[in-house]
């Protein structure tokens, strides 16, 4: 259960957060302050904190970047009541997974925490996988497939051009994202994901090119969508191809003219982050389907990227496994257990549907169940 820290001095924005997100079965403390809520961050651990900006003793941003400061592994979605693109920017610079100005939208709310408790746990897994799939760790495996997209992405990082990242659910899309962003003349602006899977169809508009106060019934205040908040940094556009029809048309325009337009606005707004989008789908068949735009495949694919599978990698198994028995016994505070070569056979002759993700939960589950050594019968109990 994912458990959530309230970070507010004002008492009734407290309780009534507390409230609904307790109804929602999250576990939930609060803090009337900057102070307190630096405290208890120091000293327990959150999966989310939602901070206000704005408080009587230290302010929010200062909370968040004193958190950052001192590794401390909480997603921050702020909250403030005198929002601004000045402040949502400078927020997002800090760390923080979004911005959302009070009074919050209860739909809004409730989806942005269901968002960054599932982006906080694909950061914990990136931080996981660094070493195998972050270019600045080096990545490891040297065959053709990896070598062509580690070469890919030096090339296409420092410039401009957008790219198409293509490849199965855990194999590490975004962290090539985050790699290309992180190689770019952009690096130290906010790098801006949006989940396109993850969003209702009804939001995704609202979300990308934020809305107008009285568009719609829950609109009370403007909001800054993530294609302004993205400008001078990267947009990372993921499971694209689940991306809604309205939606595909007004990223193309937003592409073709560098412009966006708010939810229930009439004004322009010129925008031009760098666009790096993600599936796992074959657009080309959901082309041919009549469900994703021919025109905006063109826009978005300038250059594009395929993640190899494991399956497409198995002679790197070895050396994976390896990594994530140090990482495993580093993280139980135990010796590194030993595994014998006829385990590691076995595992490189495994179909790997999950990718490097459910190989790393698989030698944890090895290192849990075996005995001093991983043989090759705990590989074929545990693993197939």
């Amino acid at each position: 259960m994912s458990k959530i820290l309230i970070v507010d001095d004002e008492k009734a924005i407290l309780s009534t957060l507390e409230e609904i997100l307790e109804f929602e079965k999250y576990t939930v403390k609060t803090a009337s302050g900057g102070n307190e809520g630096l405290e208890m961050l120091q000293n327990e651990s959150f999966n989310l904190c939602l901070c206000d900006i704005r408080m009587g003793d230290i302010d929010g941003l200062t909370v968040l970047k004193r958190a950052q400061e001192e590794g401390i592994d909480t997603t921050f979605i702020m909250l403030s009541a005198h929002g601004n693109i000045e402040t949502a920017v400078e927020a997002t610079k800090l760390g923080a997974f979004d911005f959302l100005e009070k009074p919050p939208d209860l739909n809004r709310i409730l989806i942005t925490i269901k968002n960054a408790l599932e982006n906080g746990h694909l950061r914990r897994e990136t931080k996981q996988l660094k070493k195998i799939s972050g270019v600045d760790k080096g990545i490891i495996g040297d065959g053709k497939a990896m070598d062509e997209m580690k070469e890919v992405i030096k090339k296409v990082g420092p410039t401009e051009a957008r790219a198409l990242i293509t490849g199965p659910n855990g194999s590490g899309k975004e962290l090539v994202a985050r790699a290309i962003h992180k190689a770019s003349p952009r690096s130290k602006a906010p790098f801006i994901e949006v989940n396109c899977a993850a969003i209702p169809s009804e939001l995704i508009e609202s979300e990308l090119f934020g809305h107008e106060k009285g568009s719609f019934t829950s609109a009370i205040k403007q909001r800054i969508g993530k294609f302004e908040l993205a400008n001078d940094g990267t947009l990372f556009l993921d499971e694209i191809g689940d991306m809604s029809a309205s939606a595909q048309a007004k990223v193309l325009r937003a592409l073709q003219e560098n412009k966006i337009t708010r939810v229930g606005g009439e004004k322009d707004i010129e925008v031009k982050p760098r666009i790096v989008a993600a599936t796992n789908k074959d657009l080309k068949k959901e082309i041919e389907a009549g469900n994703f735009r021919e025109d905006l495949y063109h826009r978005l694919s300038v250059v594009v990227i395929k993640v190899p599978s494991l399956k497409d990698r198995s002679d790197d198994i070895p050396v994976l496994v390896d990594h994530f028995l140090e990482e495993i016994a580093g993280s139980y505070g135990e010796n590194k257990k030993e595994i014998d070569g006829a385990a590691i056979k076995h595992l490189q002759s495994l179909p790997w549907t999950g990718n490097v993700r459910e190989l790393r939960n698989v030698v944890e589950r090895l290192v849990i169940m075996s005995g001093e050594k991983i043989t090759a019968a705990d590989a074929k109990k545990y693993a197939d």
